[in-house]
């Protein structure tokens, strides 16, 4: 269910049958993000994952990094 504050979310899986998944999140404020996150009904959906889950939250700040390798001179990868 959409919280007020909330932008937007992602859900990420690991390659490869990998049983490691991401929530990425975009919040506009820390306060949203912190209303939402003690909300009862988020609180009760927490209950319906399976006992192995962990979950462990983190809070991150964008940064502009200058002087990074253009896309198009990277190195190329090997698959």
């Amino acid at each position: 269910k959409r919280q007020p504050g909330s932008i937007s979310t992602q859900l990420h899986q690991g390659i490869r049958g990998s049983a490691l998944f991401m929530n990425y999140a975009l919040w506009e404020s820390v306060a949203h993000f912190g209303v939402a996150f003690s909300h009862p009904e988020f609180k009760s959906a927490l209950e319906h994952y399976p006992s192995t889950t962990m979950a462990s939250p983190h809070l991150f700040t964008r940064l502009t990094v200058t002087n990074l390798w253009p896309i198009a001179d990277r190195p190329s990868r090997s698959r």
